[in-house]
């Protein structure tokens, strides 16, 4: 967690059951319980919590992140792209009630099925050195200055940088070999995804 406190700025608050916190000023951007596996999860907002994988579950409240929310500040998730996935576009449409605005195509944006349709999520197919599975996002305000304090501080690049149509990204494996994403100064969630919903 110091990793992620430092590249970040987030605050750190310890909990009970030695699982701990990361905070970018008021809002959570991330909890770590003991024996969690080295990904990052991904909690959608849905009308009831259930888990869905490994890595996936719902649960119903205010989400925290997302289109719905405020702009991210630096150390927030600002996206999230399935990579490579195991499962095709009409599982995770089906399971999550979204759509795929171009499912034949190597990206594709999917959109919530709300009165107001926005971009929730990326899914990717690439040949990057990328685990299939959720990628998360984290907003920074200089990427270079980030994965220069990121590998000082013991992270590898694993992909880019390089503008993509998210922005300028790009992806990182701490110490702890969690992998994720970086993407400069997003004006909203999904960078420059945002600006065009």
């Amino acid at each position: 967690m110091n990793f992620y406190a430092e590249l970040f700025g987030w605050v750190v608050i310890a909990e009970p059951g030695d699982a701990y916190s990361g905070w970018a000023g008021d809002r959570l951007a991330t909890r770590i319980t003991p024996g969690q596996d080295p990904t990052w999860r991904v909690t959608f907002a849905a009308k009831q919590p259930r888990v869905i994988d490994a890595h996936t579950d719902t649960d119903t409240g205010r989400p925290l992140h997302g289109p719905w929310a405020p702009p991210p500040r630096p150390g927030e998730p600002c996206w999230v792209e399935l990579v490579n996935p195991e499962r095709d576009d009409a599982h995770w449409t089906a399971e999550l009630g979204w759509t795929s605005r171009t499912p034949d195509e190597d990206f594709t944006l999917y959109d919530s099925t709300t009165a107001q349709p926005r971009a929730v999520t990326g899914r990717l197919r690439t040949d990057q050195a990328l685990p299939s599975g959720w990628l998360t996002y984290f907003a920074v305000p200089d990427l270079a200055a980030a994965l220069a304090t990121a590998n000082g501080l013991g992270a590898s690049t694993v992909a880019g940088p390089r503008r993509v149509p998210t922005g300028h990204v790009a992806a990182i494996a701490g110490p702890d070999e969690r992998i994720c994403a970086l993407l400069e100064a997003p004006a909203g969630w999904g960078g420059e995804h945002h600006r065009a919903d």
